[in-house]
């Protein structure tokens, strides 16, 4: 038997040093990837968490709703990105990205060592083969941020750093192909791409680039957005179309060669042109622009209080705002606003609207404004004392866009030619809420949030003119008066002590007191200012004060002589609006409400919302006064007499005009069983507004947006809106509304003594 043959020692020592090496090597890979998941001595950075692997947080928008929950409204974001499904995806979607990015992804565990060793290679010689980094691995540094976010000592050598950062994604890689599928890890990967142009994530690259869901995009348009993924800006279609043209036509290329398309659909595809559809979606486009801001306001003070990222945690807000009548909504505010802005030109022609009470031109008056404005203060802070440079730089000239009724124009400005352009302006503000719910339904803050950003229905205060008169009416109705009660129009005079002069006598719009006699029906219709002054000082203004407020005004109101016009304290639309709807809703104040609930990402109910709801009137009083603000529609003179016949012919109208003194405000609030709307229309400040009076009046200016708004309702055969009768009371009237038959008043007992019975001089009291 022979002998088997023993190995050289120098071959076993040989062979034994290869092993050594390749466990050494081994093993310390995997020490290596232990020091590096402990950041051993500090020297790797830190790693994700365990739960941060089976939780990644991905930050995305939070979105607004309508009534319908489907409509999106707009997003509060810091990346504009939402979330798709992997179900979500087109196919060609898929094999584009398969074929660009990582063609054995569904094979590999996360690392791809056939591609790994290729992209070593290729540093090795020079010729760049493709890169190592699946899909897996760039899905690590979107998320994680490996390569700039928690860098240990060793970073401070930029090549160890970036062996470093390629350790760390093989190890996240590799926790992330444990966790979850691989449909899943795709869809995660294309939510975390940045796209360019403000489109974080497939669903808003798709709607950015060509309007369309993430299920239809086809290989044409999947090519584009993938060329996006490494260098949004290089391969973009907006900025580099050649570039972009020619990263598409590899890309499809690409698909033939890796057998994703046929030769003949490959030439098809590559003869293709671009199809964009670009839009970028902005906070300054859009529906209920205005609405989206308030409600930002709203929902940041929410968050912070719950300990929520408004900006994102992907929360959905479903608002109460119906998507049809915002648009008529904006569409009537743009129809009219449009009008007047034409009739304010033409009324002013090369003049300054800003004057003051004997209609002289305030000659200061830029100079004032501009103090207000961020620019004047930027120029400040910027040169500091240097008056000079500020001056030279604020009346510089300059390319500038600017809005126009007519459309956007480019000019050449400076921030003074501007201010001056800009101050000529008229703003609106309309809201439109049910009655009994409270829920708000339309709301239109100013004619232009690109260019005006202040809202003008709850930001906005201003004085609210005869639009208070029904407050002073309801402490009336509800103490025992009738609309049948007949009053003279006389003068009435307020004594002032301590003022001068020491007395003040209101003066009615028309001129001076009639003398004649009316009803107080009459009288609200016609807006009578002397038989207003009249009842406030038999209610007292302290009541109309404490009526106006049960009615649901929050703002602070004087009892001052003046309150019965409208000039005791400054107003919003949102507040006037939901004080209406007491009237229609028998009664009862209704807090408005703008969002119904808002829930997390995956759908659970955070917090439900239920307006505030207070009886702050008696159901016949609410009943009788909302037969009061008919009134301005049916009696002759009425203030609202200009209310549209169509809409007339659809059942009850309540209706209130209201104009400040000087005419710088114009309302009007039109009351329908199923709707009330309140509209304001001014200038910027209280010292911009027509010459005239008459052209200022809430009837010429607030009103006709209101009749523009309801007939487009009506037309409207979706929106289910039919006009109607207000509910009368559940128990049968004690009082007779029809002024043409005989009556009884009430027992005078039940009434407010008046002031001079009570033995008490008139000056005391005002």
């Amino acid at each position: 038997m022979k002998k088997k043959r023993s190995l050289p020692a120098w071959l076993k020592a040989l062979i034994g040093t290869l092993w050594s090496l390749f466990l050494l090597g081994f093993g310390g890979v995997f020490l290596l990837f232990y020091l590096i998941r402990i950041d051993a001595f500090g020297w790797f950075g830190g790693m994700p968490s365990f739960e941060q692997f089976e939780n990644p947080e991905i930050e995305h928008a939070s979105i607004l709703y309508a009534s319908d929950e489907s409509t999106v409204l707009g997003k509060y974001y810091r990346r504009n990105r939402t979330i798709a499904q992997y179900e979500d995806l087109s196919e060609p979607l898929k094999n584009t990205l398969l074929a660009t990015e990582d063609l054995r992804f569904f094979a590999h565990p996360g690392i791809d060592l056939r591609s790994l060793l290729r992209a070593i290679m290729g540093k090795l010689t020079f010729r760049y083969a493709g890169g190592g980094s699946t899909i897996t691995m760039q899905l690590a540094e979107n998320l994680y941020r490996t390569s700039t976010e928690n860098k240990g000592k060793w970073y401070k050598n930029k090549e160890i750093g970036r062996f470093i950062t390629k350790c760390k994604e093989w190890v996240i890689a590799i926790e992330l192909e444990k966790n979850f599928t691989k449909e899943e890890i795709m869809a995660m990967y294309l939510n975390t791409i940045p796209f360019g142009s403000n489109a974080y994530g497939i669903n808003e690259a798709t709607k950015t680039f060509f309007g369309i869901h993430p299920s239809e995009v086809a290989y044409p348009e999947a090519a584009l957005l993938i060329a996006l993924i490494n260098a949004p800006t290089r391969y973009s279609p907006i900025l580099n179309p050649t570039r972009s043209e020619e990263k598409r036509k590899e890309i499809l290329y690409n698909l033939y060669k890796h057998g994703k398309v046929s030769r003949t659909h490959y030439d098809s595809l590559n003869s293709m042109d671009f199809s964009i559809n670009y839009t970028i979606e902005s906070h300054d486009r859009g529906l209920a622009t205005y609405f989206r801001s308030v409600v930002r306001g709203f929902l940041m003070r929410w968050a912070s209080r719950r300990g929520y990222d408004l900006f994102g945690e992907g929360l959905r807000i479903y608002t109460t705002l119906d998507v049809d009548m915002q648009r008529h909504a904006e569409a009537a505010v743009r129809d009219e606003m449009r009008r007047l802005q034409r009739a304010f030109d033409e009324h002013w022609g090369a003049d300054n609207p800003w004057i003051d009470e004997e209609g002289n031109e305030i000659e200061a008056y830029l100079e004032g404004a501009r103090l207000r404005t961020t620019h004047y203060r930027s120029l400040v802070a910027r040169y500091g004392d240097d008056q000079g440079r500020v001056e030279e730089a604020w009346h510089a000239k300059r390319p500038m866009r600017v809005f126009g009724w007519e459309g956007a124009r480019d000019t050449l400005f400076s921030f003074m030619d501007s201010l001056a352009y800009y101050k000529r302006f008229l703003h609106a503000g309309l809201m439109a809420m049910h009655p009994e719910s409270g829920k708000v339904r339309a709301w239109v803050g100013g004619i232009n949030y690109k260019y005006f950003k202040f809202d003008h229905v709850q930001q906005g205060k201003r004085q609210p003119g005869s639009t208070i008169k029904p407050f002073v009416y309801t402490a009336v109705i509800d103490n025992g008066y009738t609309p049948c009660y007949e009053v003279i129009d006389q003068p009435v005079t307020f004594y002032l002590p301590n003022q001068y002069p020491p007395t003040w006598t209101p003066s009615n719009a028309t001129g001076p007191p009639s003398g004649r006699k009316m009803t107080i029906r009459q009288a609200m219709a016609r807006s009578v200012n002397s038989i207003t002054a009249y009842w406030m000082k038999r209610m007292g203004m302290v009541n109309v004060v404490d009526y106006a407020h049960r009615l649901g005004i929050k703002s602070p109101i004087a009892a001052v002589p003046s309150l019965c016009l409208g000039s005791g304290g400054d107003v919003s639309v949102y507040e006037m609006t939901g004080a209406f709807c007491t009237f229609v809703h028998r009664g009862i104040w209704t807090e408005p409400l703008f969002i119904q609930r808002i829930e997390d990402k995956n759908g659970n109910v955070l917090q439900e919302f239920v307006p505030e709801q207070t009886e702050s009137i008696r159901e016949e009083t609410a009943y009788i006064m909302l037969h009061m603000l008919k009134g301005t529609v049916e009696e002759a003179g009425g203030t609202a007499r200009r209310v549209d016949a169509h809409i007339r012919a659809r059942g009850d109208i309540g209706a209130k005009t209201g104009t400040t003194q000087n005419a710088s405000d114009g309302w009007f609030f039109g009351l329908t069983p199923e709707l009330v709307t309140g509209i304001w229309v001014g200038g910027e400040d209280r010292s911009i507004h027509f010459k005239d009076w008459s052209m200022g009046q809430g009837a010429r200016t607030a009103l006709p947006i209101w009749n523009n708004f309801m007939r487009r309702l009506y037309a409207d055969s979706s929106l289910h809106l039919y006009g109607g009768y207000f509910k009368p009371p559940r128990r049968p009237l004690s009082v007779q509304l029809d002024c043409s038959q005989h009556f009884i008043p009430l027992q005078r007992d039940t009434l407010p003594a008046e002031p001079e019975r009570q033995g008490i001089q008139i000056e005391d009291i005002f």
